[in-house]
């Protein structure tokens, strides 16, 4: 995979952001990892990673195929655990934690592959997520009560009303299995959108897109960032996309965090280049 070493920027940083990122130090994260490793076996997947987030930042986690984004994506959420370390929501330990929990806490996330229920409805799909906003008990469904069904009115408006901003509103009865490639990635992203999440992880959100998907892909992120507030962490193999949209980026490269910093460091920084492309082209630059 090439790594470009000029990407013009989609958008130019908002200057309270950027302040902020540059000020870091002296803002609290949103978001942050400490000192986290993950072992398999003989094989360190994250070795000793620290990074932190500001609120309302777009951020790229980059690396060559291997270098452990989706295992940091896996520790975050709770689908597996870290063998040290530590993973801070607004100041609050996630350690030990359900994925479910940490949902709740206001993490959501997408897959590399799409992870969608094939045979529910589109609008299914949604409320199935939104589900996890509501306080009705077990029993109070059995007994269908006056309080569950106007919880199951209000999740259906809820699901509803996020399709209609997904533009799939057309299809709300249609088999989740029967969308095109790109709608079935924006139903996933709605779905963990209605768990209304504080910080959405998006797990290579372009794979598979043709160029005008990912171009929609993109506005849909901005669209997520600026509309609706929402912090963003992506990884995203498609380097012209995650440098243009990106506020700060970070590489992994054998689960070590090799650089940080705005897109236009990232492009020129040669250990990245190194990583991506070897020495051979390092030396020869």
């Amino acid at each position: 995979m090439a790594l470009p070493r000029s990407v013009e920027r989609r958008r130019p940083p908002r200057a309270a952001l950027k302040t902020a990122l540059a000020n870091e130090i002296e803002m609290k994260a949103q978001l942050e990892i400490q000192n986290l490793t993950k072992r398999f076996g003989g094989l360190i997947a994250v070795n000793n990673l620290s990074l932190s987030i500001q609120q309302q930042a777009i951020a790229g986690l980059i690396g060559p195929n291997g270098a452990g984004k989706t295992t940091v994506f896996n520790l975050i959420t709770g689908f597996s655990s870290a063998d040290s370390g530590g993973i801070l929501l607004e100041g609050s330990d996630l350690s030990g934690r359900s994925p479910h929990n940490i949902a709740k806490a206001g993490i959501a996330r997408t897959f590399q592959n799409i992870r969608l229920f094939p045979w529910m409805t589109v609008l299914e799909n949604v409320i199935v997520a939104c589900q996890i906003k509501c306080h009705g008990s077990f029993f109070q469904a059995c007994l269908r009560t006056p309080f569950v069904r106007q919880e199951e009115k209000a999740t259906k408006e809820k699901a509803e009303k996020l399709l209609r901003q997904f533009q799939l509103q057309e299809k709300l009865n249609y088999q989740a299995k029967n969308l095109s490639y790109g709608e079935q990635r924006k139903l996933e992203i709605a779905r963990a959108l209605a768990t209304e999440p504080k910080i959405l992880l998006l797990d290579e959100p372009t794979a598979g897109m043709n160029p005008a998907e990912s171009n929609d892909c993109v506005e849909l992120i901005f669209n997520l960032n600026e509309t609706f507030g929402i912090t963003i962490l992506l990884i995203e193999h498609n380097m012209n996309v995650v440098m243009s949209i990106s506020d700060k980026v970070f590489v992994l490269d054998h689960g070590v965090k090799i650089a940080e910093g705005p897109p236009e460091e990232i492009q020129n920084n040669s250990e990245v280049i190194k990583a991506y492309l070897g020495d051979h082209y390092v030396n020869h630059a």
